[in-house]
């Protein structure tokens, strides 16, 4: 299963709710008739969407059978999901996060840097989290710099430009407090520091 949306809160009194995205097919996953997945108290429950439509850029759904907003008030921050097989195949080039999450991240000559743990974006363009072996490192997912990825090998290759690794990766270093204990304390490199 995958994430297409998350539940932001309830939307009017009817049942209907406010829908964070998270699909490039917001028309296809938010529509009448269509069923999407949730987990809540422990279990999974499959729901059908009943009304639809887009306002501000975010999906306000209804549900078969939850008619009130107190019917709805308990999906508030829950995860929408579908099944795997049933996303639409991308064409060249482009990768849904999850595909990218959990691959191995080598420099150039075949130096590991760790794995991606989430994949970040917004309008300024996506970035791979990836957590190496001194803390997580910020990668752009741009073309010049992602050289390679193959979701089925599990790896994408980069090649960053000099001092991107180390630009903005949590280190740990160690303080000695007035009483002469040692303490670690995280911090970001940032120039100037």
């Amino acid at each position: 299963m995958v994430v297409v949306g998350r539940i932001a809160r309830p939307h009017g009194l009817r049942g209907q709710v406010s829908v964070i995205p998270e699909t490039d097919f917001i028309a296809e996953r938010f529509r009448p008739g269509a069923l999407v997945w949730t987990r809540w108290a422990g279990r999974d429950e499959q729901l059908t969407i009943a009304s639809a439509r887009v306002q501000n850029g975010r999906p306000v759904i209804g549900f078969e059978g939850l008619l009130s907003i107190e019917a709805v008030e308990r999906l508030a921050g829950l995860e929408l999901r579908v099944p795997e097989a049933s996303l639409q195949p991308l064409g060249p080039g482009r990768y849904y996060e999850h595909q990218l999450v959990g691959c191995a991240v080598e420099a150039a000559g075949g130096r590991g840097v760790g794995t991606v743990v989430r994949v970040e974006g917004g309008a300024g363009g996506s970035r791979l989290v990836v957590q190496g072996p001194r803390g997580e490192i910020l990668v752009p997912l741009a073309g010049d710099i992602c050289v390679e990825i193959d979701v089925g090998a599990r790896r994408i290759r980069i090649n960053p430009p000099e001092g991107l690794l180390e630009l903005n990766e949590v280190r740990h270093r160690h303080d000695l407090s007035a009483d002469g204990r040692g303490r670690t304390r995280r911090w970001r490199d940032r120039p100037g520091d």
